[in-house]
């Protein structure tokens, strides 16, 4: 079988289906239609805003689809009419009901960005990198009506910076997707591809990330906290109040021995602002305040000065 015979179907939504979009039509794949979110409202005017893999599919001339619930009688009917032969999803941002996974011959294959059964759901990068693991990957499946809970089909994996932020680790996590599916592709149509199996007594589970997470509590060490700041940049991002102020703080580092009460400002120089935790002392070296811009800390420093000894709440 080679890619040009199998009519596909891709569904996916933002920036991190791009790469996996772009391989698949690099290798030829006979792509008959792409599924992706309604256009939303975006920006300051609201005004509505197609996504990026919308975007990619109308300049490349392949027809989109965009219904609100894939539930729908009408959408499942649409789908069945394009006779797949393979759907691949990618952060598509709906779940496929049992009507739509029984319709391509070759099953729907899902590029989910962990080593299953490691971080199942919505925010599995975010959570790995809060979690201060040390490696991670994508994991090419196929989809069943659990939450990503399917046979694993390929996996690729890479090692997480220290000082990583999910933001980077997204883009290169993206294009590994595409390698992942790319080689996926190849088994499929080779027919070498093996299915294995999840053990579920494995997995653990990332639910969607959420502006409260980025709250700090300063009694957990200056670790913990620096993997939870580069976790949640650049969204929802990490913070704390000063003078009852949201006080947003990225680009940290970790410093030992602890020294003061956790949540004290130890120093705040040029060189970052230093606060103490439950254990060790985090440096950061950006800040942000409401409405304002992210700064270096030097740049916040010399229109908002912070002194040692203040609490952060």
């Amino acid at each position: 079988m080679r890619p040009e015979n199998l009519r596909t179907v891709f569904m996916g939504t933002p920036e991190f289906a791009l790469p996996t979009l772009k391989g698949l039509i690099a290798d030829g794949v006979n792509l008959v239609g792409v599924y992706t979110q309604p256009d939303r409202p975006k920006g300051r005017g609201k005004k509505l805003a197609a996504s990026p893999v919308k975007h990619l599919a109308m300049e490349e001339n392949i027809p989109v689809f965009q219904p609100q619930k894939l539930r729908e009688p009408g959408a499942v009917e649409t789908l069945q009419g394009l006779q797949p032969d393979l759907i691949v999803v990618v952060a598509y941002g709906q779940i496929l009901p049992k009507t739509v996974l029984d319709i391509p011959t070759y099953n729907c294959i899902n590029v989910h960005a962990s080593l299953l059964p490691k971080y199942r759901g919505a925010a599995p990068i975010n959570q790995a990198i809060i979690a201060g693991e040390n490696e991670t990957g994508v994991t090419t499946m196929l989809m069943d009506v659990g939450l990503d809970t399917g046979d694993m089909l390929v996996k690729l994996s890479l090692p997480i910076g220290p000082d990583e932020t999910a933001g980077q680790l997204h883009d290169r996590l993206a294009l590994l997707g595409r390698k992942a599916m790319e080689e996926t592709l190849r088994q499929l149509c080779d027919g070498t591809l093996k299915p294995e199996p999840q053990d579920d007594a494995m997995s653990t589970y990332a639910p969607m990330m959420k502006k409260e997470d980025g709250r700090i509590d300063w009694q957990k060490s200056a670790l913990q906290i620096h993997n939870q700041v580069r976790g949640l940049d650049p969204w929802p991002g990490a913070y704390t109040y000063l003078d009852g102020e949201v006080l947003k703080i990225a680009a940290t580092g970790v410093e030992e021995p602890s020294s003061g009460q956790p949540g004290t400002i130890v120093s705040a120089d040029k060189t970052g602002v230093r606060i103490a935790c439950g254990g060790g002392v985090l440096v950061v070296g950006e800040l942000q305040l409401p409405g304002k811009k992210r700064l270096a800390a030097m740049n916040f420093l010399s229109g908002h000065p912070l002194f040692p000894g203040t609490q952060l709440a």
